[in-house]
């Protein structure tokens, strides 16, 4: 459904991975999608993970949405400045932020899973200025906007980093305080009509993920969390992400919802939605999802493990007694 006709949006870092999903549900749902990212055309470095700007566009094209892109690095204040600038210029208002650049893949993938003491201090620049400052500063000039008009969403994207142990100290620490930081936006922009959500996607099969996990092999470790990653057990698509947050964006009681974290499976779930091949996949902490991690012949029938979602206070201790899960 068209229900995002008439409203504006912006989805930061949006070259590939979610970025590029989310662009792709919101202009399927009849949004104007501005997207950023620091490229126009697609590198020709065979180490490079492809993907531009132009890409996404052509992408959200097909979808029947309106795409702009924009060439803008996040760690310059001043070229974020300008975006919104150009935004209030050409449409004269900004109904969905989506903050989701981020900067760290490489530094994380360098890091190789060392602790964070055999790491260079600018390994948390790496993760953290691109993917919380940057964030922060978007919010800013996106709020100066959304507060005229007094309506307004935005959504900042997290993971559950921000609660349990995933890729080292500046990644989990950063994400924690995304959810802060949509939190306590949320307090101040509530009495001027604008929500303010974290948002936490699943096992998201980006290009990166996807890559990462045909390059692992019975060296990367015999565990059932291992087997699971090779396996794509559970995976979501970005589109899913992005479908949810075109949902939210219609949602006329999403304030509701603000300063909370919001699990993408289960708003799929509370919406009605399905990913990109027709599947909805269960939240990580749904017992359909936990059992069958460490129980790998459950995969094969997870209709027969209940949707049950585990309460958070539990959940936290099993994360305590096993960090890495």
């Amino acid at each position: 459904m068209k229900n995002l006709e008439g409203k504006v949006t912006l989805v930061t870092g949006a070259t590939r991975g979610l970025g590029k999903g989310i662009a792709i549900g919101l202009g399927e749902a009849g949004a104007t999608v501005y997207i950023t990212g620091r490229r126009l055309n697609s590198s020709n470095s065979e180490n490079d993970i492809p993907g531009s700007l132009n890409d996404t566009q052509l992408a959200v094209e097909q979808v029947g949405g309106v795409c702009i892109p924009v060439c803008v690095d996040h760690s310059d204040d001043e070229q974020v400045r300008l975006l919104f600038e150009r935004i209030q210029d050409e449409q004269g208002q900004l109904d969905l932020l989506v903050n989701n650049a981020y900067s760290g893949v490489q530094a994380l993938g360098d890091a190789n899973g060392k602790p964070f003491w055999e790491s260079e201090p600018s390994f948390w620049d790496a993760c953290n200025n691109v993917g919380l400052r940057s964030h922060y500063v978007a919010s800013v000039f996106a709020a100066r906007m959304m507060t005229q008009h007094q309506q307004g969403l935005i959504c900042t994207i997290s993971s559950w980093g921000g609660m349990s142990y995933i890729f080292g100290v500046p990644y989990g620490a950063g994400k924690a305080a995304c959810d802060r930081l949509a939190a306590e936006m949320a307090v101040e922009l509530k009495p001027h009509n604008v929500a303010s959500l974290s948002i936490w996607p699943g096992i998201v099969g980006t290009e990166f993920i996807t890559r990462f996990a045909a390059e692992m092999d019975d060296s990367s470790g015999a565990d059932s969390q291992s087997s699971a990653i090779r396996e794509g057990y559970n995976w979501e698509t970005p589109l899913l992400t992005g479908r949810a947050i075109a949902a939210l964006a219609a949602d006329s009681t999403v304030m509701r919802r603000t300063g909370r974290v919001q699990i993408v499976a289960e708003l799929a779930q509370h919406y009605g939605l399905v990913d990109k091949d027709g599947n909805r996949p269960v939240s990580l902490r749904s017992l359909r999802f936990l059992l069958p991690l460490g129980l790998p012949t459950l995969r094969q029938y997870p209709w027969l493990v209940p949707d049950i979602k585990v309460p958070w206070s539990l959940l936290l201790l099993g994360m305590l007694s096993s960090p890495k899960i």
